[in-house]
């Protein structure tokens, strides 16, 4: 574990040298403010409608989790499926570009704590964008009166989402040498976990369209965006770092014995 947390602060603090951690970290503040007060104006422009309208039952009806956090939320995951690849892409296919490769695997290293070490941190690095987008759900505290438990249960699907998408990024970026590639491999990976339940939304029956049902990312972190935290949701995340990490471990494998 000791090499593992060595690997993953080396890791860590690369990131930071380099501008392209900063300009994702960037865009994804930026586009998540742009976001947020678009939906808080048009809230305000919804309540101040029912309000003239003069009917409780129609106030009553407005939440803000629902008409701001909650696509809020969802905007937000669409971003980090495009900005994930960008921050895992050179995880391993650097290494490999570079020559450094080689003597990463020759070190007295088990692959585990290699993969272990990069996996800590590209999610350290993730948890961080999203504790700092954790000011716009502070600003509602502080001038409105949202649910907090749904709030916190929405930003607990992102960091699970954020760190299933490391897991998956490390896997794609650990098959090639190309970091062009990787990101390509890991975006198309990501986005096919959005829409594998497409099908089952548009005419899919029977067995076929819960099995598409339960493979969708998306639809696990709803549940966890409408303040619901099922142990089945929390099986599933892990499970896909699991698998992804596994996969991971054993390509890197593969190439230590080639």
């Amino acid at each position: 574990m000791k090499n593992a947390l060595t690997i993953a602060g080396k890791e860590l603090a690369q990131y930071f040298v380099q501008p392209v951690a900063y300009v994702v970290m960037t865009v994804f503040l930026l586009l998540g403010g742009f976001f947020f007060f678009e939906l808080l104006s048009y809230f305000q422009i919804i309540l101040q409608m029912y309000s003239a309208a003069q009917n409780p039952q129609l106030l009553a009806h407005l939440n803000l989790n629902d008409r701001v956090i909650g696509p809020l939320l969802h905007n937000l995951s669409i971003v980090l499926v495009i900005l994930v690849p960008a921050v895992t892409m050179r995880t391993f296919a650097e290494e490999k570009r570079v020559g450094t490769y080689e003597l990463l695997l020759t070190a007295p290293i088990r692959t585990g704590e290699i993969v272990a070490g990069k996996f800590i941190a590209a999610s350290a690095f993730l948890l961080i964008m999203i504790a700092l987008a954790g000011i716009f759900p502070l600003i509602l505290v502080a001038f409105g009166n949202p649910e907090i438990g749904v709030m916190v249960s929405g930003y607990l699907g992102l960091a699970f989402l954020a760190i299933s998408f490391a897991a998956i990024g490390l896997f794609t970026s650990s098959v090639t040498q190309n970091q062009i590639v990787a990101a390509i491999a890991g975006f198309g990976a990501l986005l096919l976990l959005f829409v594998i339940s497409w099908p089952a939304q548009t005419g899919a029956a029977g067995w076929s369209a819960g099995v598409l049902r339960y493979l969708s990312i998306t639809d696990h972190f709803s549940q966890m965006v409408l303040g619901i935290i099922d142990t089945k949701d929390i099986v599933y995340f892990l499970s896909l770092i699991f698998v992804a990490l596994f996969l991971t471990q054993r390509a890197v494998e593969s190439a230590r014995w080639r």
